[in-house]
């Protein structure tokens, strides 16, 4: 289970790294990551580090899909989550 953890933690931090990035590329009309693939970073376990990347970068706010969709994953992940932790 201890890999689990090791996961989250990575997979979390690299999804909010990647956040920031993307909005210090839009703050210089620079190449962006591609939506999908910060929804998929979201979808793979890192949805708490998009939605602190979300508030901490002040980053796709306005973009419905995000607001929506990054903490429905939330939820959906932390419910997931909670039902395989509390079966070991």
């Amino acid at each position: 289970m201890k890999w689990l953890m090791y996961y989250l933690i990575v997979v979390n931090l690299l999804t909010w790294l990647i956040y920031g990035i993307d909005k210090w590329k839009a703050k210089r009309r620079a190449w962006r990551i591609p939506e999908r693939t910060l929804l998929l970073l979201a979808a793979a376990g890192g949805c708490t580090g998009a939605l602190a990347g979300m508030l901490m970068f002040r980053h796709k706010t306005r973009k419905l899909k995000f607001m929506i969709g990054v903490p429905v994953i939330f939820v959906v992940e932390s419910i997931s989550f909670a039902y395989i932790f509390l079966r070991l």
